[in-house]
């Protein structure tokens, strides 16, 4: 074994600082039995971290000048200097500075995944945010709608059409709101059922004689449709109302077997 290299290596420092594993400080353990040069390198390194934190230590001056009585008292008016050496503490402090950074580095890691976590959780805080903006935004045309409905409902001038379940939907009950001054028309069709999958409600405004169905659109999105009120512009002369349910998209003409509500306009004013 090359002793000194064994020593520049680093090994023994970490054997004082107690940072080897069990079975490496044994290994560095035997070999001190086996080579004093290593022991005294070993009590060199020891001796070094104690000045290290003397001088770490607080200030004391009145103790400092007693210990210096005490030596010269000792050695006869004579202070014999021993120098810690150079070299140990040189080591000991390129260890405790390589250690300092790796803390520095974990700390700037540790601050970084905060950051991190702090910035997701912002993220979902705006996320919520968005969330309930959409809500108030929804409501607030809710009741806006609402207000209309309501305001048209009371209308005088506009004409209420109710329309009957028909053989296919005996149950089913719609009420059409024509306003006719403005060319438009609410259909409250709560009593409709929930159509099937990849089907939707049509809207016909109808002239008898002879019949003529034009389209006047879809209950789109039906399901999604709280008050199930829509409305549609009307500038037809209707004659009477019918509701069909038809395939997704709709259709050209009415499918008269899926006539779900049918109702005449009685009020031609």
């Amino acid at each position: 074994m090359n002793i000194q290299e064994y020593i520049n290596s680093g090994i023994l420092e970490l054997y004082v600082y107690g940072a080897l594993s069990p079975q490496e400080s044994e290994e560095v353990s035997k070999v001190l039995k086996q080579y004093p040069e290593v022991e005294t390198e070993v009590s060199e390194i020891e001796e070094a971290l104690k000045s290290l934190a003397s001088a770490a230590a607080p200030y004391n001056p009145e103790q400092m000048l007693a210990a210096i009585k005490a030596k010269l008292i000792s050695h006869g008016g004579i202070v014999q200097m021993h120098p810690t050496p150079i070299n140990k503490r040189a080591r000991i402090i390129s260890f405790i500075s390589v250690a300092a950074s790796l803390i520095f580095l974990v700390g700037i890691f540790v601050l970084l995944n905060r950051t991190n976590n702090l910035r997701q959780e912002l993220r979902v805080v705006e996320a919520k945010n968005a969330i309930m903006q959409t809500k108030v935004d929804d409501s607030e045309n809710s009741l806006n709608q609402a207000k209309t409905i309501l305001a048209v409902i009371r209308d005088p001038k506009v004409t209420k059409v109710p329309l009957a379940g028909q053989q296919v939907a005996p149950d089913a009950y719609v009420n059409v709101f024509w306003d006719k001054e403005n060319n438009k028309a609410y259909i409250d069709a709560l009593g409709l059922p929930e159509p099937p999958q990849g089907m939707v409600y049509q809207v016909w405004s109808l002239k008898l004689d002879p019949l003529t169905p034009t389209s006047m659109g879809l209950l789109e999105d039906f399901s999604n449709n709280e008050n199930k009120v829509f409305s549609f512009d009307n500038p037809n002369e209707s004659q009477a109302f019918g509701i069909t349910l038809e395939p997704a998209g709709g259709s050209e003409t009415p499918t008269m077997d899926q006539l779900y509500t049918l109702g005449v306009v009685t009020n031609n004013a």
